[in-house]
């Protein structure tokens, strides 16, 4: 049998075969599907790399690797912008060895910045790649009535959903990604964050079909208040694109939104709500740590190829306070028009 590890590029007619070992992988993600490739090429214009680790005539490990080029943002190859998930996936530790060392060789050739990695777990790594990463992600188990999810979360946090639960919400998640969009574009404006290209949720829902779903809540007077795009992989629903509208705080639309989104997944027998990223110590890794799940710190690495420092793309940043605050100031009309012309460089 040829041991030999032959790294190569995937081609378009071995799709099936790369998502059936993604499938199949105990670390293989949503985000290492290959439908990211038609994301990354068709809402943002990005170049993908990805990598295919064969011995002989087997599939044995696969890298998504994504090429981001920006005079205002630098630079990167990366494994995968857009998502919090990325990295290496094989058969064993060699395997992983060999493509993340063809990574920074190719990372070498385009003469990018950096290479970066976003794995979820902690691996072994060779000297060149460093740590990078102030994120954890959150995660619990569903539990299998509605009464015993609720009993399931934090007390505090409990007392909230019941209190929206009170305020005359409804939800719906019959898909419609571009209600969802209008909702969350609305929301993320108001943090002075550059809005994506709407054609990205459409492009999502047709990629990914019923693994992505949308839901969206309304308040009494049937307004759309917050919508929440996730996606549903294996055991585990994702609820990944979340936003909401200035009232949604005091109507306490997103307690409601998720544990509604709870429920709904665990009646599709889904057994795992997985809650995304967030960085340390911002608004959104408190909100989380109130629920009560399971904190687990995630293990981002870089290679520097060109640059000399670590990229530092975070809102906490101060260059980009002054930017943020006007940005929050802008009409809703404005933003959406030029949002996604910076926004398709921060994934």
């Amino acid at each position: 049998m040829n041991k030999t590890i032959l790294i190569k590029p995937l081609a378009e007619g071995e799709y099936a075969r790369w998502d059936q070992y993604v499938d199949n992988h105990h670390e293989g993600s949503f985000f290492h599907l290959s439908g990211w490739i038609r994301i990354v090429t068709q809402v943002f214009h990005h170049r993908p790399h990805y990598l295919m680790a064969m011995m002989g005539d087997k599939l044995v490990g696969v890298l998504p690797l994504v090429e981001q080029r920006s005079l205002l943002f630098g630079h990167a190859l990366i494994s995968t912008p857009f998502c919090v998930y990325g990295g290496a996936i094989a058969d064993n530790d060699e395997i992983r060895f060999k493509l993340e060392s063809e990574a920074y060789l190719l990372g070498c050739e385009l003469k990018v910045d950096y290479v970066e990695l976003r794995d979820r777990y902690a691996h072994e790594s060779k000297e060149l790649w460093q740590a990078h990463c102030h994120h954890s992600t959150f995660s619990c188990p569903i539990a299998d009535k509605p009464e015993t999810i609720l009993t399931s979360i934090k007390r505090k946090q409990r007392a909230v959903v019941r209190h929206s639960l009170a305020n005359e919400l409804s939800w719906d998640n019959q898909d419609n990604p571009d209600l969802c969009y209008d909702v969350y574009a609305e929301s993320v404006r108001n943090l002075g964050t550059p809005v994506f290209d709407k054609k990205l949720f459409r492009t999502l829902k047709e990629t990914f079909g019923e693994r992505c779903n949308t839901l969206i809540v309304r308040d009494k007077h049937n307004h759309p208040v917050s919508s929440v795009l996730s996606f549903y992989y294996k055991d585990t629903v994702l609820p990944y694109y979340g936003g909401g509208k200035f009232e949604a705080r005091e109507l306490k639309s997103y307690d409601y939104m998720y544990y509604q989104l709870m429920c709904i997944a665990r009646g599709k027998g889904i057994t795992q709500f997985d809650f995304g990223r967030s960085k340390h110590d911002s608004g959104s890794y408190s909100y989380k740590k109130n629920w009560g799940m399971q904190e687990e710190p995630l293990h981002y690495k870089v290679a520097l190829v060109t640059s000399n420092s670590l990229p530092n793309l975070s809102p906490n940043n101060p260059k980009y306070k002054l930017f943020i605050n006007l940005w929050k100031r802008m009409p809703l009309s404005v933003s959406r028009a030029i949002g996604p012309n910076l926004s398709k460089y921060l994934g």
